[in-house]
Parts: C-alpha cells; sequence; structure tokens
C-alpha cells in the first residue's frame, strides 16, 4: 500500500479536522505541506501537526512541495478555483464542502480532470460507515424490500453571532444557507442510500436570523425508484439533531446523531413478522467503523492503489449539488423541479440565489413577517 504526500490549503477550524484524521490512517498519507494567506495562523497550525512545508500561495505548494492530493479546507467561494488549479497540476483534491457555490462553476471540473489526469472528490464523509454501507446494500433488496417514505433533517441552531465571518450567509461566497452549508451532509447520504432524486418541491425562508440567504428550508423530494422524501434544513433549533429514517417494505432503519455517528446511532426496526429476517440481515453485515474524514481517507487511498474512480467522486457530488439547486428553484419559483432540469440558460444554473430572484423572495418575506 502507498504512502500518498497530502497537502492542506486553508488553516482554519476545519483543518484541524482534517490534520487530525490524517493521523488516523496509519500511515496511508504523511502531511507534508499546509498553505494560507496568513503566515501567523499557517505557522500555528503547521506547529501544532508537525508540518514542514510552509507556503502563503497554492502555485508555490503545488511546485514545491509536490503533494499527491490536496485538501481544500478554505471557505467555500474558493473551493472551485483551487480544485482546478490543482486537477491541471496533476494533483488529486478532496474539497470540503460545498464543492462550488452553482453548476455551472462545478461543470468546469470535467476539462480539468481531463487535462491534468488527475481526480476530484468532495469531503462527504456520512457515507462511509459501516453502517451506511450496510444500509445501502440492504435498502431495497429482498430482506427490508423497497423503499416508500422517508424524512432527511439537519435540525441545528447557529445565534446572529455565527454570521459575524463576513463570507458567512452570502450568495457570493457560501453559496446558500443551511441548504448548501450544512443539510448538504446529511441530504447526500440520504441519496446516497436512496439513489437518484427524480422531482423537488420546496420552500425557503428567513425566519429569524441576521443572514442575507435562508435559515430553514423544507422539500418534499420523489425519487426514481418511487421512494418519497422530507427534507429541513433548519439553523433555527436549539435542540440540535441530524436524523435520517427510512421505512421500506419490512423495515424502518433510522440514523439519529448529530455531527457524525457510530453503528449504535442506528436503529433497524423489523415490520410484524418479519424480524428474524432483517434481524439476520443487519446484524450479517461488518458493522464496526462509524461515520468520519478518516473512513473517507482510507477509501480514496484504497481506490487510488487499485487505479479505481474515488467514492464521493465528481459525478456523485454533482447529483448532490444538483438538488441543492433544485431546493432553491423550487422555493424561489413556487414551481417543482425536475433531476435535469436546471441546465445552461437556466437562471439557477449560475447560481443559487438564481440572478438575485432568490433575495427578492427573502427580502418580500422578511418584509411582511416584520409587517404582521
Amino acid at each position: 500500500m502507498r504512502t500518498y504526500r497530502v497537502a492542506i490549503v486553508g488553516t482554519g477550524g476545519i483543518a484541524a479536522v482534517h490534520a487530525d484524521n490524517l493521523a488516523r490512517t496509519g500511515g496511508r498519507a504523511e502531511l507534508v505541506a499546509a498553505c494560507d494567506v496568513d503566515q501567523g495562523r499557517l505557522d500555528a497550525f503547521a506547529g501544532r501537526h508537525g508540518i514542514e512545508g510552509r507556503y502563503l500561495t497554492l502555485p508555490a505548494l503545488l511546485s514545491g512541495a509536490k503533494p499527491d492530493i490536496v485538501h481544500l479546507c478554505t471557505p467555500p467561494m474558493f473551493h472551485i478555483d483551487q480544485a482546478i488549479e490543482c486537477l491541471e497540476a496533476g494533483v488529486h483534491v478532496l474539497s470540503e464542502k460545498p464543492p462550488a457555490l452553482s453548476l455551472a462553476d462545478f461543470d468546469r471540473l470535467d476539462k480539468a480532470q481531463a487535462r491534468g489526469g488527475a481526480q476530484f472528490s468532495c469531503v462527504f464523509q456520512h457515507r462511509f460507515g459501516d453502517a451506511s454501507a450496510a444500509a445501502r446494500e440492504l435498502i431495497g433488496a429482498t430482506d427490508f424490500g423497497r423503499p416508500l417514505v422517508a424524512r432527511c433533517d439537519t435540525l441545528w441552531y447557529r445565534p446572529d453571532s455565527y454570521w459575524d465571518l463576513p463570507w458567512r450567509g452570502t450568495w457570493n461566497a457560501e453559496g446558500g444557507g443551511p441548504t448548501m452549508g450544512h443539510g448538504i451532509h446529511q441530504f447526500d447520504l440520504l441519496l446516497h442510500l436512496l439513489g437518484p432524486w427524480e422531482q423537488v418541491t420546496a420552500l425557503a425562508t428567513r425566519q429569524d436570523r441576521a443572514t442575507s440567504t435562508e435559515d430553514l428550508s423544507a422539500a418534499l423530494v420523489r425519487f426514481e425508484n418511487g421512494a418519497v422524501a422530507t427534507i429541513v434544513n433548519s439553523l433555527l433549533s436549539p435542540r440540535e439533531t441530524s436524523d435520517i429514517r427510512i421505512d421500506c417494505e419490512f423495515a424502518t432503519v433510522e440514523l439519529n446523531h448529530l455531527y457524525g455517528y457510530s453503528t449504535d446511532n442506528w436503529i433497524i426496526t423489523a415490520a410484524p413478522g418479519h424480524e428474524e429476517q432483517v434481524n439476520n440481515a443487519w446484524t450479517g453485515q461488518p458493522l464496526e467503523r462509524g461515520s468520519g474524514h478518516s473512513a473517507q481517507f482510507l477509501a480514496m487511498y484504497d481506490a487510488l492503489d487499485a487505479g479505481r474512480p474515488l467514492p464521493a467522486g465528481a459525478a456523485s457530488a454533482r447529483q448532490t449539488l444538483e438538488l441543492a439547486a433544485a431546493i432553491y428553484a423550487s422555493a424561489f419559483t413556487g414551481t417543482p423541479v425536475r433531476r435535469g432540469d436546471i441546465v445552461p440558460g437556466h437562471p439557477f444554473y449560475a447560481g443559487m440565489d438564481g440572478e438575485g430572484l432568490g433575495a427578492e423572495v427573502l427580502d418580500a418575506t422578511a418584509l411582511r413577517a416584520a409587517r404582521a
């Protein structure tokens, strides 16, 4: 097994999570360099994690450190351009979410991957626990039966001070509110478990927070396999939870956690008369490893070793980003949106606010609420 040379770009809060989890990969990765525009922050981060290579620009890092993989831990508005720069240099990319602020920007990855021969992957770590792999295997199969109804809730709490950072809560820097920046992890897992979505009807509103984007969205989604799901993304919820429930013909699959899960966070309930088949099917699966960044890192290295496409690669990450765009498009136009509707020329292809429509709708909603 190869040891990969890894560099981290952006040394804010999430970078420490990456560095700590890289140290848990059993020697599969060597953290050789870090990059930040702030010398003091860079030196402090590199000192804490024993990183020798320290760079103030991405081009200097790519030429000087010669990493195999770059982890992008920068604010959202930088992800896509930095990813393209790395890919064109032949360096694999693991980007924090969201992978881009629009489908138009995201679709630039295809040419960059082809030119550099490297691959893009997005941090969707909830896909990689053993229990999610087991659930994906069993949902729709004989023992659990086809999925019928589901819900996916990201109910988090952020006070007004959360938006003190100037790039938070803006369409041009963060791409949206909890739909893009928070709930995307949970509904990415829902898509991983249920497969392609077909149509969405949604609303998005600004209920109470000092943000330019929504602080709440809710969607009703039909999947290609016939399942129907609700998705709620909130930053208004004092009792924070992240939940998925999928009711199949013979079993209910539930995940209740916050920012990461172990096998103990999953509950499997059999329909009457199906207890033995459901229990045997679930307990017959490997159920040891929980979710987390290190689980995704290891899956990435295994794929590279075997010459396979990276997990959570560009194609599947785009499906998740497309659902986020469709939630916004449906919410701000008041019409259902089907997968594949948002193409070049569509107002929500170039940005999640629909060329300013989202801001107009949210401002009008807030004004009506203030007058009430």
